[in-house]
């Protein structure tokens, strides 16, 4: 499938997925610290830059703990993941301690910064829900001014035939609803 637009935009944005086959391969920090260096430059209410990454290289003290907190679903093609990042996002403002409404937001919007660099790269960046948020918040000891958003999958490309059969079929590129189904003038429709 190739996708198309109804807009000329940017090929990195167009052409950006979601794969989960990936290699196996150790990533450098050189590898993988400008995806972090991206997500910092992100818009930011009040420039409160409310984001947070950690991350657990595979083959080190940190991973099972990471790894341990996936369902069962995404274990199977998240252990050729290079890294494991549990992104947070601070839900208070740092000046005046008042709650940040867009907290998440801003989070959201860093972490698209961090998979377009990843693409731009040409390394797998994969978003993940499938995994106990609960633990992750103990695991990272965080207090209650801290939300777990995610989880995201870093690593090289691998071939198809690396991944279990289940998940084959999900590799390709996927399309997206049309625009009469998210953007309206005015007012709401249900679409």
């Amino acid at each position: 499938m190739k996708r198309k637009s109804n807009y000329k935009i940017s090929p990195l944005i167009l052409n950006r997925h979601s794969p989960r086959a990936m290699s196996g391969e150790a990533l450098e920090k050189e590898e993988f610290m400008p995806l972090f260096e991206s997500a910092r430059w992100a818009p930011s209410s009040f420039n409160n830059q409310h984001w947070r990454f950690v991350y657990a290289k595979r083959d080190t003290k940190y991973w099972d703990g990471f790894f341990n907190l996936l369902g069962e679903w995404n274990r199977e093609w998240c252990k050729n993941a290079a890294l494991l990042v549990i992104v947070i996002s601070k839900k208070i403002f740092d000046g005046n301690g008042n709650v940040a409404k867009t907290h998440s937001f801003d989070t959201g919007a860093a972490c698209e910064n961090l998979a377009l660099e990843g693409s731009r790269r040409k390394l797998v960046v994969h978003a993940i829900e499938g995994f106990d948020y609960d633990l992750a918040k103990k695991l990272l000891n965080l207090s209650d001014d801290y939300q777990v958003e995610v989880m995201i999958a870093i690593g090289k490309p691998g071939k198809l035939g690396d991944l279990p059969e289940q998940y084959r079929h999900i590799e390709t590129l996927s399309d997206r609803k049309p625009l009469s189904k998210i953007v309206f003038e005015g007012e709401f429709k249900i679409g």
